[in-house]
């Protein structure tokens, strides 16, 4: 069967496609002896594949820790990865495109829009610059502020190397170190470390609109209007209010319910101070915003702790940015919904704004989407890992399709077929489900109105 030419493709498919590419190129490039350490001699293709598609899709998921596997070539091609799979490779050779003062035809610019997540094609090159602009401002302030730490640890030159590594994977939600096995249990009381990564993620999650957004009317309040400092959050864009408001109902109750879970736990944080306590439980609830970090084992966090961890991951980032999961405006606009419904409403609304129907009907699509690819991979992961603890893989399944790449130690132990299951949700994960399935899939509109109906539900 002959494929249709490339320019043919649909935008999803184009989408679907430019991660896979980076995948292959990246699987070939790591898979080669120039960039292995002494100790990968054992890595099949397959060792490297998975971890690839961890990189790419940002999950933070390994079969072998990068510090074991490659040298300081490999693990600088790991960075570009990361970058690259946080970034997007569409808005990659767009930047480049128009950093060359080069054109885009139109077909272009729609995938543009489509890959930074944008409703209109509006000022596009204005944005992709400023997202490109802050990715590079944020990595290289945080690099240096690391580098305070790392540099009288490590040395100068893998102190800032280190530094450089851990920025980008944090601000890109990737969840990869270059410390071994151990991710950053041995930074656990660093209250730098702590901070500067949480901060990275947050920033990296929130997504570009967001930070776009806040960005111009601080310039519009602060510098132009100095008088309006009132107005500043009311004239903020609705989509950047529930982005915010939702993220940070979930970073304080998430870190009250683990201080709350664990303080008597003596394994995690029964022995700490109140205030490393409280820090310890933030980090923690950042990172399972689809970051992947961990300074904590999660073998030895309680099992109603692990719980909530998995919702965290499940409800992941926010539009727009590098991080995955169903998105905080998905589980606001559900929440708005049931409320409506529980109201005798037959409007869904935010900031006394109705939110359209279009946008309700996504939501719940991008649910069900998203829950059926899970049951169906979870299901077929129980069935090829009968050995393996069901809980253990359940949390493996989530924060693979969610792009977390927390783990209770199973990664290492999956079988071939297992790894392959993982490998898929981490895809799919990454480019959405609705995504991906619209790559496989002929979308046609259908322009025949029906006679409504209703039908008893619950």
């Amino acid at each position: 069967m002959r494929l249709p030419p490339i320019r043919t493709w649909t935008v999803t498919q184009k989408l679907t496609l430019s991660f896979a590419s980076v995948i292959l190129i990246g699987s070939t490039l790591l898979s080669s002896p120039l960039t292995h350490s002494p100790s990968a001699h054992q890595a099949t293709f397959l060792d490297h594949l998975f971890n690839v598609v961890s990189m790419v899709c940002v999950t933070g998921l390994s079969v072998i820790p990068v510090s074991e596997a490659y040298n300081t070539l490999g693990q600088t091609i790991v960075i570009c990865l990361m970058q690259i799979g946080g970034l997007g490779l569409v808005s990659f050779i767009a930047f480049s495109t128009f950093a060359l003062k080069r054109k885009m035809d139109l077909s272009g610019h729609t995938l543009l829009q489509s890959a930074l997540n944008r409703k209109d094609s509006k000022n596009l090159k204005d944005f992709l610059f400023f997202a490109y602009k802050m990715t590079f401002i944020i990595e290289i302030l945080a690099c240096a502020i690391i580098a305070i730490e790392f540099v009288p640890r490590f040395g100068w030159k893998n102190g800032l190397f280190n530094s450089l590594f851990l920025a980008v994977s944090a601000f890109c939600n990737a969840g990869f170190d270059n410390f071994g096995s151990s991710s950053l249990k041995d930074f656990v009381l660093n209250p730098t470390i702590n901070v500067v990564v949480s901060a990275l993620i947050i920033f990296g999650g929130i997504g570009f609109a967001v930070w776009h957004d806040v960005m111009e009317n601080l310039k519009r309040y602060f510098v132009e209007k100095p008088k309006c400092h009132g107005l500043f959050y009311r004239k903020l864009s609705n989509q950047t209010r529930l982005v915010l408001q939702t993220t940070g109902l979930i970073l304080v109750l998430g870190t009250l319910l683990t201080w709350f879970l664990e303080k008597d736990n003596p394994k995690t944080i029964a022995n700490y101070t109140f205030i490393e306590q409280m820090m310890v439980s933030f980090f923690q609830t950042v990172t399972m915003r689809t970051a992947g970090f961990a300074t904590l084992s999660y073998l030895d966090t309680l099992a109603p702790t692990n719980f909530l961890y998995m919702i965290q991951m499940v409800i992941g980032g926010a539009p727009g940015g590098t991080a995955g999961g169903i998105k905080v405006t998905t589980v606001a606009i559900t929440i708005l919904l049931l409320k409506a419904e529980l109201a005798g409403q037959s409007q869904v609304t935010f900031q006394n704004r109705i939110i359209t129907s279009r946008t309700v009907k996504q939501t719940m699509s991008v649910l069900i989407f998203f829950m059926s690819v899970f049951i169906i991979g979870y299901t077929l992961l129980l069935s090829v890992e009968p050995t393996l603890d069901p809980v253990a893989l359940l949390f493996e399944a989530v924060s693979a399709i969610d792009t977390v790449g927390v783990t209770m130690d199973t990664t290492p132990k999956l079988s071939t077929p297992g790894r392959v299951i993982i490998m898929f949700l981490m895809f799919i994960g990454r480019v959405g489900p609705i995504t991906f399935l619209l790559s496989l899939i002929q979308r046609k509109e259908k322009t025949i109105r029906y006679a409504t109906t209703d039908i008893l539900v619950g």
